[in-house]
């Protein structure tokens, strides 16, 4: 038995703008090039993906995602390097803290971690 670690980032006022969400659609954008086939893939709305995509890009006070417009054949959108480096960090920080959480939790509960 394990435990699974949520990790949500927290504005200055304390409002989420950062969690598994977020991940799931800039990992989406990276491998379809495209906010509008991420948000299909994922089954959200199109502005359901732009809003997380402001709140994210809000919240860490630079872009994550460069947008080119101009429909199917020549729009798209791809993460910018500071969106790919975020990104990155984020998922090493939070297989560190899972890491970090399992061994924990084997120590405070063995009988359940064999």
């Amino acid at each position: 038995m394990d435990c699974e670690v949520r990790i949500r980032l927290l504005d200055d006022k304390g409002k989420p703008f950062m969690g598994i969400g977020p991940v799931w659609l800039l990992e989406r954008i990276r491998e379809l090039k495209s906010i509008s086939a991420a948000a299909r893939d994922m089954r959200l709305s199109y502005p359901k993906a732009l809003r997380m995509l402001r709140c994210l890009e809000e919240g860490l006070g630079y872009p994550v995602v460069n947008r080119r417009k101009g429909g199917a054949a020549h729009g798209g959108a791809e993460l910018t390097p500071e969106g790919i480096a975020f990104l990155a960090t984020y998922e090493q920080f939070r297989a560190s803290v899972s890491v970090y959480a399992n061994a924990r939790f084997r120590r405070s509960f063995p009988g359940l971690s064999d």
